[in-house]
């Protein structure tokens, strides 16, 4: 058939005045169903999936004069969803799912290793579009929301979750389950409670170890531990640039097995021998007008830097050469311009209307989306269709992709599946 149907009838305004709905889970609902095709976790979604089916074809068939059928709609529908970049392996050995989810490093990692995601979650409507646009399936939204938890399946095997840092109202308390409430923890914890999984895997800021003096992570250690019956071993600091990445990135991992499982022994991974510079994810083609900096924005930032270089705050930049690392990518304010390069290969340094002034004659850039994508371990095949601004907030938000990995190897590694 000429005629194409597809998950973004969703998004047409004609549409959504049409099947008007309080919180529209929709996308999110059917290409879980569609994912999930093959395989059990299907029935989990199949009902509301199958109206939703139904929605689109009605809407299709009236506005276009088609004579679409559900059978031949959920055919193309299938193939949008399976034919993306990083699909499900197709014998998966495991099931996890991912909560705050972002742009899927977690997933990537996990399905590098033979597992399929069962259901994700992740508010941010620009990283939904990254996300969906590589694994072909749209994030849930809101994980606080109860209608959000439902759609959770049971028995999956690994729980990932890079949740924010909050502060707990414990004073006074002994620090468990209620304490938390009011923050995304207590929501990763009640999905723990309920669903129980074998192994949980959460990652943060390197800042959780002194958050709040401590209180923050012994809060969470003592409610996985006591109340919902996890072995935690000591949550350890990896570090990206150990891995196989050229970036200065330190996170705290938190590891978990739930206590039936009799697993009382975990080692975190180990440094690879091999280190890399950032020569290995430099472009070699970068547009001047769009990456370079004005000789006048250029100093500014040094002229920033002096001024705030003994007062312990404002903002500081590096220059890295090639044979460098990188210092962790950030998002907000500056964060695009914290780690700059010198790259003379250009020989156009004339005055441009996307640079206000001439561009320095150093050569002196910020790095790439691509750039940033790398640093974080996600392969080139990864789409970014976002712009810019919005792509450089996702990979700063991520996680390292190959620091993941290594160390969800050895959590599966010991659940033997």
């Amino acid at each position: 058939m000429k005629e194409k149907i597809s998950i973004d009838e969703f998004d047409g305004k004609k549409f959504k005045i049409r099947f008007v709905e309080q919180e529209d889970n929709r996308k999110a609902v059917l290409t879980h169903y569609l994912h999930n095709y093959h395989n059990g976790v299907k029935k989990h979604y199949e009902k509301e999936a199958i109206q939703y089916l139904k929605q689109i074809v009605e809407y299709k068939n009236e506005e276009e004069q088609l004579n679409y059928v559900s059978d031949v709609a959920l055919q193309q529908l299938l193939f949008e969803v399976e034919n993306v970049p990083f699909p499900t392996p197709e014998n998966y050995t495991f099931k996890f799912i991912d909560l705050f989810a972002g742009i899927g490093g977690f997933r990537l990692a996990l399905q590098n290793l033979g597992g399929k995601c069962v259901f994700t979650s992740e508010w941010d409507e620009n990283a939904k579009k990254t996300y969906r646009a590589n694994f072909g399936e749209t994030p849930f939204g809101d994980i606080t929301k109860q209608y959000t938890k439902d759609y959770i399946p049971d028995d999956f095997d690994v729980l990932c979750a890079g949740f924010p840092c909050q502060a707990f109202s414990i004073a006074g308390k002994r620090g468990g389950f209620d304490d938390t409430r009011g923050t995304l923890f207590f929501d990763v914890a009640e999905i723990i409670k309920k669903k129980k999984p074998k192994a949980i895997f959460l990652e943060n800021v390197k800042g959780l170890i002194n958050h709040d003096k401590g209180k923050t992570l012994a809060t969470i250690l003592n409610v996985l531990r006591n109340d919902l019956g996890y072995y935690i071993p000591e949550p350890e600091i990896i570090n990206a640039k150990d891995f196989g990445v050229p970036q200065n990135r330190e996170r705290i991992y938190i590891v978990g097995f739930r206590n039936d499982l009799n697993i009382n022994s975990f080692s975190y991974p180990k440094a690879h021998n091999k280190k890399v510079s950032f020569k290995k994810v430099k472009e070699k083609k970068v547009v001047p007008t769009k990456y370079y900096l004005s000789s006048q924005y250029l100093q500014t930032l040094v002229n920033h830097k002096q001024r705030h270089k003994n007062k312990g705050n404002g903002f500081g930049y590096a220059i890295i050469n090639d044979e460098d690392i990188s210092n962790a990518i950030v998002v907000g304010g500056m964060g695009r311009e914290r780690n700059l390069v010198i790259d003379k290969r250009i020989t156009d340094f004339t005055p441009t209307t996307h640079i206000k002034g001439e561009v320095n004659r150093e050569g002196i850039r910020k790095m790439t989306p691509r750039e940033w994508a790398r640093l974080q371990g996600f392969p080139d095949s990864f789409i970014i269709p976002v712009a810019d601004a919005s792509a450089y907030r996702q990979f700063g938000n991520s996680v390292a992709v190959p620091a993941i990995q290594a160390t969800a190897e050895k959590i599966i590694n010991l659940l033997n599946i």
